[in-house]
């Protein structure tokens, strides 16, 4: 299994270098599952960045991508405040743009794009483990 880590800034700037982290990992992706799983990093780590420290405080966020010739399997980590992506209740899409609620579409789409999604709470520290299976 291969692997390869960053440590990102809890700054939205980082989103960027995420992305070249992602296009770098060297685990040979589809244009679609690569479309995937960029949209769910983005939105994991915008959530971080966004809502799990006060705004004017500067704390690292970690994300880390192990890869075997099946699977790709992402960890980010943070210190932030607690929060399980996984015990939200999934976004009701039948409901019209009027009728839904703010928020939770994200947390939908991470849920949906991965084949498995987790999360522990472990020495005050934020996991959450995405798992994509790959096509060959």
């Amino acid at each position: 299994m291969e692997s390869r880590k960053i440590e990102l800034c809890n700054k939205i700037e980082e989103i960027s270098r995420m992305v070249s982290f992602l296009e770098e990992i060297g685990c040979e992706l589809s244009a679609q599952e690569l479309f995937n799983v960029h949209l769910v990093l983005e939105e994991a780590v915008t959530n971080v960045i966004m809502y799990a420290y006060p705004q004017d405080e500067e704390h690292t966020l970690e994300l880390t991508a192990l890869w075997t010739e099946n699977e790709l399997v992402f960890k980010l980590i943070d210190t932030g405040k607690e929060f399980d992506p996984t015990a939200q209740p999934d976004a009701d899409v039948t409901l019209s743009l009027e009728e839904r609620p703010v928020g939770g579409l994200g947390i939908f789409l991470i849920k949906s794009l991965m084949h498995k999604v987790e999360y522990n709470r472990v020495d005050g520290k934020n996991i959450l483990t995405l798992v994509k299976h790959l096509d060959k």
